[in-house]
């Protein structure tokens, strides 16, 4: 184990062997450091949070502190990272609320610099979110999305998998999976063609997907009819079947 004499380890911390502390860290009670992780200097990782392994923080990083919310009264809530994430510069995660329990980041995502995941928030797997990305309370970001920089998002708006959202986008409604999100007001652009198949979605699959949002989005349906004809006109396929699970769950409406 490699600590700095200059930061301050709490005696309740649990810190694998193998990990590497820079100057001026803090870890706050009942935190945990998992295997492989480096934190650089000025990081404050604070009171019950659980950091897998093999985790690159960066200065300045900030995660577990309060939640900004003026219902929360103390309870133990905690921040829960998976593994293999790079959190950059000034990065702040905040603990969850009783109504949760706890925020989440899951594992290979990129959090670049003065991001903020606030309470309560869901980010999946393999995640980017550029530079000053703002998540508002209650969030949920899906599996491989890609968010551009200096966005902000409502509270508990959901992304969907494998999406991509434009720079200095505001994001006021939920945004389905597999698209390409921009324009002011946010709106769908087409599907994310060159995400999918980097990600090796066939050219059949992502035909698939391109037919479901021409229905959705034709001046022809409201939802409730787009809903029905996709069911009806095209295969249920595990893509097909997460956009429609995807827009009858929606709360906030999609955009």
């Amino acid at each position: 184990m490699k600590i700095h004499k200059t930061s301050i380890i709490h005696p309740s911390a649990k810190i694998d062997q193998d990990v590497e502390i820079d100057q001026f860290c803090i870890i706050d009670e009942n935190a945990e450091i998992g295997k492989g992780c480096h934190l650089y200097p000025y990081v404050h990782i604070m009171k019950n949070s659980i950091i897998g392994k093999n985790n690159i923080i960066h200065q300045g990083a900030i995660i577990g502190g309060l939640p900004q919310d003026l219902k929360f009264n103390g309870e133990n809530t905690k921040v829960v990272i998976g593994d293999n994430n790079i959190i950059r510069e000034h990065v702040t995660i905040n603990r969850g609320t009783k109504l949760v329990g706890k925020t989440i980041v899951g594992n290979n995502c990129l959090l670049m610099a003065y991001v903020h995941i606030a309470h309560d928030c869901i980010v999946d797997d393999k995640i980017i979110l550029a530079n000053g990305v703002q998540l508002a309370g209650h969030v949920e970001i899906g599996y491989h999305v890609t968010i551009g920089g200096i966005t902000g998002i409502h509270q508990f708006c959901k992304v969907g998998e494998h999406s991509f959202v434009g720079a200095c986008r505001v994001i006021l409604h939920d945004v389905p999976p597999f698209i390409l999100a921009t324009g002011e007001p946010l709106q769908y652009s087409g599907i994310n063609t060159v995400g999918l198949r980097r990600r090796k979605f066939s050219l059949n699959t992502r035909n698939k997907i391109k037919n479901a949002y021409k229905i959705l989005y034709s001046p022809n349906h409201n939802v409730s009819q787009a809903v029905k004809e996709i069911e009806t006109t095209i295969d249920n396929s595990k893509e097909i079947k997460s956009i429609l699970d995807f827009i009858k769950k929606s709360d906030r409406g999609i955009i």
